[in-house]
């Protein structure tokens, strides 16, 4: 049987029998079109490979050819995990179709788990805390008290934050044009509060910042050039440890997009606002929500089951 022949076999399994759809049926064909045309490359011959006429596939190959993908084509592990789903269907399609010596490697293929990880969040009580301990009466202190109250209120990375430029801010309207991922531009909205400060920050502290010096830059540092990423984090470490908080500053950006979910925000709105490309990935705001609510539900009504039980029994 040649390349093309068994791929719309396959294709037709995928369809037919396990019910793929038909998007999910030409990534996997896709995915063991370049299998096959990897083991021509190995000179793993598609008949004996598959017919047990001489070296059959193994173990070993496909972890080869795994290690292949991820070092030389650059997937990521989400791509790495669809390339194993698609191996072990097409192995259990051999299967099926008689070849024996494919036997056992669908079910020695194994999908890593995704991860649990949840970012962490602050509540609100605990921000207003941190915040309150900048020194405002500084240049610098009211510096990063407008840097991070627009972090945290338009839910901004930190490479959003410092690429940021007068001209990009239109305190009238509380919006600033940022620019993200992929280089790609977007509105986001901040609140009153961060507005204050950027107001007095670009009156009082900026011209002090910047001194003789010409910038368009928005957060100016105390050698008045643009503030850099790691001036940020050294910034906010410190300021964190005293308040006994995380010390990594993306987590004002978790705790923003925790709080529009809790707020009745829509999940697509979010993702506008912080710019994700993929709604998966800010879905995971939405199980940290769920998180938080049985916290509060443990802490505020902690006897809620014993008397749920009684009220059954009388």
């Amino acid at each position: 049987m040649d390349k093309q022949t068994l791929l719309k076999r396959y294709g037709s399994h995928l369809l037919a029998l396990e019910r793929k759809s038909l998007l999910t049926a030409e990534t996997y064909k896709f995915e063991i079109g370049r299998f096959l045309d990897w083991l021509e490359e190995e000179d793993l011959p598609l008949t004996g490979a598959f017919e047990g006429k001489g070296h059959a596939v193994g173990l070993s190959d496909l972890t080869r050819y795994l290690t292949r993908r991820r070092m030389v084509d650059g997937i990521d592990s989400r791509s790495v995990a669809k390339a194993i789903s698609a191996l072990r269907s097409f192995f259990r399609f051999l299967e099926d179709q008689g070849h024996n010596n494919s036997s056992g490697l669908s079910s020695l293929l194994q999908v890593p788990r995704r991860s649990d990880h949840l970012p962490e969040v602050h509540n609100k009580e605990d921000v207003e805390q941190l915040l309150s301990l900048l020194n405002t009466k500084t240049a610098l202190g009211l510096r990063n008290r407008a840097l991070y109250e627009l972090i945290y209120s338009a839910g901004l990375r930190i490479s959003e934050a410092v690429g940021l430029s007068t001209d990009n801010l239109f305190l009238d309207k509380n919006l600033a044009r940022v620019r993200g991922k992929g280089d790609k531009e977007r509105l986001v909205v901040f609140g009153d509060e961060a507005a204050l400060w950027l107001k007095q920050y670009l009156k009082e502290s900026r011209p002090v910042l910047l001194g003789h010096n010409r910038s368009r830059a928005l957060f100016i540092s105390r050698l008045g050039k643009r503030l850099s990423r790691k001036g940020i984090w050294k910034n906010y470490a410190k300021l964190a440890f005293q308040a006994g908080l995380s010390s990594k500053l993306h987590t004002l950006r978790h705790t923003f997009a925790t709080e529009l979910l809790a707020g009745g925000a829509d999940l697509r709105s979010v993702q506008e606002l912080l710019g994700h490309a993929d709604l998966s990935t800010t879905q995971i705001y939405t199980h940290i929500d769920s998180g938080r609510l049985r916290d509060n539900h443990r802490k505020y009504l902690p006897n809620l089951k014993a008397w749920q039980t009684e009220g059954e029994s009388s």
